[in-house]
């Protein structure tokens, strides 16, 4: 996982006392100071998988955009077509720059005809605030950062439903994947999404943060008999790796375009208008990919990491963008860019022939096998 940094001068979420309490592990991520871990990290994850977790995830970023051009306006700076986003709504897209280099991965949530919340990762907010800020301009359109006015808290897995409806009125199943609506959970107003990060069902849920407390232990007290327990950073990164799921600063960034992460269909290049990207990704899209994002499993008990070489016939082709012990496959798994031709090579190489696709982890060629992304699936 990236942008761990040692802790200092950092923001710190609604919920630190709560997680002073319960002991978590705590670390400098993005500029914010979150838990890393309460206990074990793979139990937690595995939590997730087989009952249900609860993160704080506070540090992310909300901009606003609102006003009778916030339509117009997104659909120019972004690459999606939020314009055709329905009122309670949500939509994973992406800001790229003229080069078609990707600035952020984003979740758009159009709240009503002419206001959006625009959710950012929590190192890049100043970015995206800044470059909708400059994209708006010209339209009838006005951009906010309200980072400080939302506390944000997960519940995410198979029993998260479940727990979720002992203290809310509202009918979930009526809440679609990417929808969103306001209600009152554990007697406290929020905006609640059917949204997540980790391969689960699950909700987001944007609250004051004066009340980020209180809904938090609502919540955890729903869920004490059905195996909910707190989350941290750690085990988000692995359930969003075996997910398949980019992070940005790892398979996305300035120098990645949507379609080298083979996310070329966030890209709306037949949408009216012009928009910021247009020209270099329609090139782009025109072109055989120069890489290619691929899954693999390691044969050895060793775990690759961002920036490790991929070989093939113990030459570099690749390098490993995320990688970590995956406790719901039982071995180490990564995620990595590969030259187009190798990922076809090695698609073609059977299973058993350990000697060409390894990865160099500390001066050591480890057999390595192409699978599909994304590792984990959800049975539905």
């Amino acid at each position: 996982m990236t942008q761990i940094q040692p802790a200092g001068q950092l923001r710190h979420s609604p919920l630190q006392p709560v997680h002073e309490r319960l002991g978590a592990s705590m670390t400098g991520f993005a500029g914010w100071l979150m838990p890393l871990r309460y206990g074990s990290e793979t139990a937690e994850h595995r939590a997730v998988r087989t009952a249900a977790g609860l993160f704080d995830l506070s540090h992310m970023g909300e901009i606003a955009v609102t006003g009778p051009d916030a339509a117009a306006a997104l659909d120019y700076a972004l690459v999606g077509r939020l314009s055709a986003l329905a009122a309670g709504r949500a939509r994973y897209t992406m800001i790229c720059a003229e080069d078609g280099g990707v600035l952020d991965d984003l979740i758009v949530y159009r709240l009503a005809a002419a206001e959006f919340l625009v959710v950012a990762n929590a190192a890049n907010t100043a970015v995206v605030h800044k470059e909708l800020t400059h994209r708006a301009a010209g339209f009838g359109a006005e951009v906010t950062d309200r980072t400080s006015e939302y506390a944000l808290i997960a519940i995410q897995g198979p029993n998260g439903a479940a727990i979720l409806s002992a203290v809310t009125g509202t009918d979930l199943p009526e809440v679609k994947y990417y929808a969103s609506q306001p209600a009152a959970v554990c007697g406290r107003q929020v905006l609640l999404a059917r949204t997540g990060y980790t391969g689960e069902d699950g909700f987001e849920m944007f609250c004051a943060p004066q009340d980020a407390e209180p809904l938090w232990a609502g919540l955890a007290a729903a869920g004490e008999d059905q195996g909910l327990v707190p989350a941290g950073l750690a085990a988000r990164d692995t359930l969003r790796l075996e997910a398949g799921m980019p992070l940005y600063g790892n398979e996305l960034g300035p120098d990645v375009t949507p379609f080298d992460a083979g996310l070329g269909r966030v890209v709306k290049l037949d949408k009216p208008g012009d928009f910021v990207g247009r020209a270099a990704l329609a090139e782009v899209a025109k072109r055989p990919p120069r890489r290619v994002l691929a899954g693999l499993t390691c044969r050895s008990r060793r775990v690759p990491r961002h920036g490790y070489d991929v070989l093939w016939d113990a030459t570099p082709c690749g390098t490993v963008t995320s990688g970590a012990p995956s406790p719901t496959l039982g071995v180490p798994i990564a995620m990595a860019y590969l030259d187009p031709e190798v990922a076809s090579l090695a698609a073609e190489t059977a299973a058993g022939d350990s000697s060409r696709l390894s990865i160099d982890i500390r001066g050591r060629g480890e057999a390595a096998d192409l699978v599909t992304l994304p590792f984990y699936q959800r049975r539905q």
